[in-house]
């Protein structure tokens, strides 16, 4: 029997800055992982990759992660998404520096 299909988001990283970045619906990459498209099924989820990869000259690295709905948008699934969408925990500098002032 099949696995049910999970909720994904396509995430990559940006490829001058590096940073980490979530396909929107309206096919815009962005830093928030609010405003990614949760993809509720499997062909769907499957084409978005594919338009993803389609843009090197953007990003690199794309790929399908699991995700949960929230109120607020997608909420990562694993350690790892949202170990990529905080940054390094070594010390508080980027992402990280500008959620202290919120």
């Amino acid at each position: 029997m099949a696995k049910p299909f999970t909720p994904k988001i396509v995430t990559a990283n940006a490829l001058l800055e590096g940073d980490v970045v979530y396909l929107t619906a309206d096919d815009r990459w962005t830093r928030a992982i609010h405003e990614a498209e949760l993809i509720t099924d499997e062909d769907s989820a499957r084409l978005r990759l594919i338009i993803a990869e389609g843009q090197p000259e953007e990003v690199v690295g794309a790929y399908l992660a699991d995700a949960a709905p929230s109120p607020d948008g997608p909420e990562p699934v694993h350690f790892r998404e949202e170990f990529r969408r905080t940054g390094p925990s070594n010390y508080v500098h980027g992402k990280q520096e500008a959620l202290q002032d919120v």
